[in-house]
C-alpha cells in the first residue's frame, strides 16, 4: 500500500514539474496547465463570467501545446450543455453540436487544415463530361465548412434542413457526378465512351412533350397492316 501511494507521490510530482502554474481539481488532478514554454497543456477547465450582456459560460478540454484538441464542451452557468465542439490544431474539426434549452439545436461539420502542410485533396468535375478529378490544393483557411449540417426545430426537435458543404462550397443536391480515379486523357476518353450522345432533334422532341401522359408517334410506316 506504502509503495502505491508513494509511486501516486512520484506521478503527481511529475505533472507538477513540468507545469510553470497549474490548478489542483477536485480529485487531486492537474488542471489548467502552463509549461515552461508558457504554452497550455493537458486538460483545462475556464470559467466566464457574464459581460456587457453577454452570457457567461464554463467549458472543459484539452490543449496541446496552446491549441485546443479534441472534444470540448461548453456549460450555461446554470450547468445546461451549451456545444460539444471538436478541434484539431486547434481549429474546428468534424462535427461540432449546439444546443438550446429544449435540446440540440444544429449540427456543424468542419474540416480542419494542419498549418504545418496546408494541402489537401479535392474532387475537380470536368467541364464537357461527367468525369470528376483529384486535385491537391493549397487551404487558405485555418478550418472550412466540410460535410452536413443540420438544423432542427427548437422546441421539437424535428430536422428542418440540412446542407452539404464541400471545402466551404454549397453543394448543389440536384447535380450528382460520378468519382473516376486518374488524372489524365485516360479517364476522359473512358468517361466520354460511357455517355449516350442524344442527336439535337431527339432532345427538341422530348422537351416539346415533357410531361405528356400520351404521346402519339410516327413510325414512317405506310399502309393499313400487314398483307
Amino acid at each position: 500500500m506504502r509503495w502505491l501511494i508513494l509511486i501516486a507521490v512520484v506521478i503527481n510530482y511529475s505533472s507538477f514539474a513540468q507545469c510553470k502554474t497549474y490548478k489542483l481539481g477536485v480529485k487531486g488532478d492537474t488542471l489548467n496547465c502552463t509549461d515552461n514554454n508558457n504554452l497550455k497543456q493537458g486538460k483545462w477547465v475556464v470559467h466566464i463570467e457574464s459581460l456587457r450582456g453577454e452570457p457567461g459560460y464554463d467549458e472543459e478540454g484539452v490543449y496541446k501545446n496552446d491549441k485546443k484538441e479534441g472534444a470540448w464542451r461548453s456549460y450555461t452557468l446554470m450547468g445546461d450543455i451549451k456545444a460539444i465542439e471538436n478541434f484539431k490544431w486547434g481549429y474546428k474539426n468534424v462535427v461540432c453540436s449546439y444546443y438550446n434549452m429544449y435540446g440540440l439545436e444544429r449540427q456543424e461539420s468542419w474540416k480542419a487544415t494542419n498549418p504545418e502542410n496546408p494541402y489537401d485533396t479535392i474532387d475537380v468535375p470536368d467541364l464537357h463530361t461527367d468525369a470528376v478529378y483529384k486535385r491537391i490544393i493549397k487551404i487558405e483557411a485555418s478550418t472550412v465548412r466540410h460535410g452536413t449540417w443540420s438544423y432542427y426545430e427548437p422546441q421539437t426537435g424535428r430536422l428542418m434542413k440540412t446542407e452539404d458543404y464541400v471545402f466551404d462550397r454549397l453543394s448543389d443536391p440536384s447535380k450528382k457526378k460520378t468519382v473516376i480515379s486518374g488524372t489524365d486523357s485516360t479517364a476522359v476518353a473512358k468517361a466520354d465512351s460511357t455517355r449516350k450522345i442524344k442527336p439535337a432533334e431527339v432532345l427538341q422532341y422530348e422537351k416539346k412533350n415533357s410531361g405528356k401522359k400520351k404521346v402519339k408517334v410516327r413510325d414512317g410506316a405506310t399502309g393499313g397492316g400487314p398483307q
